[in-house]
């Protein structure tokens, strides 16, 4: 059996030409939105991801401050109490140390410098030195005036001195990391009044 060769017109494989290019550029046309609709919602994704992270740093980073400041004002606390602790344990052990003082005051010159009365002064000194590094000093009282912050005035003295002039110290007042521990008890001056002015004169 013999095939005969068919022969397609011209018109005809240009016009199939023309139909496999518009397919394949459909084609491609599609795959090109295709990817833009894949690259649109893998942006849309990112900002999702990029907000959903800030959400959480920002948490994170609220939480670690409430953390600090929680550990902060817990220290703070803890220090407070400590130092509420040992200031009430220096003001048992400051009247002690008054009396000493007071002791002192009173040792017989022929007593200075027997061995006992050193120990005193060694017990004394001893006193100090634990107060000093507690941060506890005394207060200088000097010549001045009276000032309700840190003095107690336990009696008013008529004099010609200035008028709250404070004209002696009775008990020693004490800081403690510059706050006021115990105020100082003193004697204050005042002014004169006519009727002791003219008894003065007389």
């Amino acid at each position: 059996m013999i095939f005969k060769k068919r022969f397609f017109p011209a018109a005809k494989s240009q016009d199939f030409e023309k139909e496999v290019g518009d397919k394949d550029k459909n084609k491609e046309n599609l795959d090109v939105q295709k990817l833009l609709e894949d690259f649109k919602k893998c942006q849309e994704d990112l900002a999702g991801l990029t907000k959903e992270k800030d959400e959480y740093l920002a948490g994170w980073q609220r939480e670690r401050a409430d953390f600090l400041n929680y550990k902060k004002e817990q220290a703070g606390i803890f220090e407070d109490i400590q130092k509420f602790a040992n200031q009430n344990l220096i003001l048992e052990i400051l009247p002690i140390l008054d009396n000493i003082e007071i002791a002192i005051r009173h040792l017989p010159e022929d007593l200075k410098n027997n061995d006992w009365a050193s120990g005193i002064l060694k017990i004394r000194d001893q006193f100090k030195n634990i107060l000093k590094n507690q941060g506890v000093e005394e207060m200088k009282i000097g010549e001045g005036k009276f000032d309700p912050e840190f003095h107690e005035a336990i009696e008013r003295v008529e004099s010609e001195e200035e008028e709250g002039k404070i004209i002696e110290e009775v008990r020693k007042g004490y800081l403690m990391a510059g706050k006021v521990i115990r105020p100082s008890r003193v004697k204050v001056a005042v002014k004169r009044t006519t009727n002791n002015k003219q008894q003065t004169t007389s």
